[in-house]
């Protein structure tokens, strides 16, 4: 996707967050994000869009780092004030994006072709999936999954995931794979766990054998369905059948992606 892409994205699902959080009340319950409420959703959200706009803005060389989970959720507007905040501050991290030099030179944290393209995938992916969240605690409740995100959108959202995130980590003494499909979009992800030492991570583009190290189906386990389902589910929002997602093979190494790959602010 295109850096403008990214901030189109941005600006639609920052806006459905704030309905949503409005729809649903800021005392509503988050299933999605237990032991919250939606005004603990909004507020996480003002404060990442901040900070991530501050990164931008004052070409930040190394990241900011300001205090745990616990701490930004505990503060913040008064609740009559808080989606009117949250909507500046998303506004106003748009507009950076927007205006910022392409050749931008500041702090991040994922592989990128630049800190701008970072900064606005990030925050097109990061606004989405809370977005997902907060209509989930309102009464019509979210989307169904499969259909929840346009599906380029989700296909870039998984590819981040997948060769950004969760490539960070590493084996824990057993060999894995899963291979990902996205039938909608005919990309594919296979995510190797080594006995030990760094993931291994390989995309696959459309079109393109998704299985080259061996006959179709050789991956230890298989995940495919839509791509916004996959997007979902791979970044814990759903059940594989909630998902309409089929596992062929090994699905107690869809368990261990769902213990071991989880992103926390830290």
């Amino acid at each position: 996707m295109e850096i403008s892409q990214h901030i189109a994205a941005l600006k639609e699902d920052g806006s459905r967050l704030a309905d949503a959080a409005q729809a649903a009340g800021l005392a509503a319950e988050v299933p999605a994000c237990p032991g919250w409420r939606v005004r603990d959703l909004v507020r996480h959200q003002a404060y990442v869009h901040r900070w991530a706009g501050r990164h931008v803005a004052e070409r930040r060389s190394v990241i900011i780092e300001e205090g745990d989970e616990s701490d930004i959720v505990s503060v913040g507007p008064p609740d009559e004030r808080l989606i009117a905040s949250y909507l500046e501050g998303h506004a106003a991290l748009v507009r950076i994006l927007s205006e910022a030099d392409p050749g931008v030179r500041c702090a991040t944290f994922l592989p990128a072709p630049s800190p701008l393209a970072f900064w606005a995938r990030r925050q097109a992916h990061e606004t989405a999936i809370h977005r997902y969240d907060a209509q989930g605690a309102a009464r019509e409740g979210a989307p169904v999954p499969g259909s929840a995100f346009p599906a380029g959108f989700a296909a870039d959202g998984i590819d981040e995931l997948i060769a950004g995130f969760a490539a960070r980590g590493s084996g824990d003494g057993i060999a894995r794979d899963l291979l990902v499909r996205a039938g909608d979009t005919e990309d594919a992800w296979r995510f190797t766990w080594p006995a030990e030492g760094r993931v291994r991570v390989r995309r696959y583009q459309p079109g393109e054998p998704a299985d080259p190290e061996g006959p179709a189906g050789s991956a230890a386990c298989e995940l495919s369905g839509t791509a916004s389902a996959l997007y979902l589910f791979l970044w814990n929002r759903c059940g594989a059948r909630e998902a309409g997602l089929t596992v062929t093979g090994d699905d107690t190494i869809i368990q261990v992606w769902r213990g071991s790959v989880r992103v926390r602010w830290d």
